[in-house]
């Protein structure tokens, strides 16, 4: 059995099993869910001293007896390539234990144009990794399909999520952050406007708003599809959370229900 060890326990969250869990719990208790049962989110993927609290707002809405399966899609940071990569391994693991992925699917996909297998984009990727403890934490038992996007075509993207769209015990999960590296008062304008291009629906986000911009219209288009409605579920950035206000980084959490569910919360 292969297994992707975790690659930034230490850094973006506590290494220490116990530790990791209290930080979750306690970031979770804060959160009052505005939505019940989404059946895509958006979350944000820093260091859980800057973002998590935002996170939380995003995996509080979720019921765990009902997600088995979670399809989830972040952008590369550490190696450019071209379209979507597949990791070469059986398991992702976190100080929290191990995840198996869907194998077979995933070896489904690979039928897909610019799906292909990456280690090495995986291999030390944080935008997957750090969603996998609140995962862990909120769920039950379920399994993972993670993809890693690199230089790829929104309509693949789309094409790709719409292949794994599965039930209601399937969720999608995109991880993005919003601006980065501008002053408070102009990020909060820059992600101001993203936002309203999220709850829109238009998929034209580019990558200086977001740096899932990519992945994110992909799921946008699948989600028009599916005549899913977005629900802002909190924003801040790291200027309200651990860093200082000269330059800052922006988070966002949104919710996709049904529009049998959208009233639901």
């Amino acid at each position: 059995m292969s297994v992707r060890p975790p690659a930034v326990a230490g850094q973006f969250y506590p290494q220490d099993a116990d530790e990791l869990r209290s930080l979750i719990r306690g970031l979770l208790a804060e959160c009052t869910p505005a939505i019940c049962q989404p059946k895509a989110l958006i979350v944000p993927h820093a260091g859980y001293i800057y973002s998590g609290l935002t996170a939380a707002y995003a995996y509080a809405t979720l019921d765990a007896s009902r997600i088995r399966r979670v399809v989830l899609l972040g952008p590369a940071h550490r190696l450019a390539f071209s379209g979507l990569s597949l990791p070469d391994a059986d398991v992702f693991a976190t100080p929290l234990g191990q995840i198996p992925l869907e194998r077979q699917t995933m070896d489904k996909l690979l039928e897909l144009p610019d799906i292909s297998v990456n280690k090495a984009a995986h291999a030390l990727e944080h935008s997957l990794e750090v969603q996998l403890p609140f995962l862990q934490e909120v769920l039950d038992y379920f399994t993972l399909i993670p993809l890693c996007v690199g230089s790829a075509d929104i309509v693949s993207v789309a094409a790709t999520i719409e292949s794994l769209w599965g039930n209601t015990d399937t969720l999608i999960l995109i991880s993005s952050d919003l601006s980065h590296f501008h002053p408070y008062a102009e990020a909060r304008d820059i992600d101001q406007h993203s936002i309203a291009h999220i709850l829109s629906m238009h998929a034209s986000l580019n990558h200086e708003q977001a740096c899932g911009a990519t992945p994110v219209n992909g799921m946008l288009l699948a989600a028009a599809e599916h005549s899913l409605v977005p629900h802002l579920l909190d924003y801040r950035n790291s200027g309200d959370t651990a860093g200082d206000k000269q330059s800052v980084v922006g988070y966002t959490a949104i919710g996709f229900t049904n529009i049998s569910e959208a009233g639901d919360g």
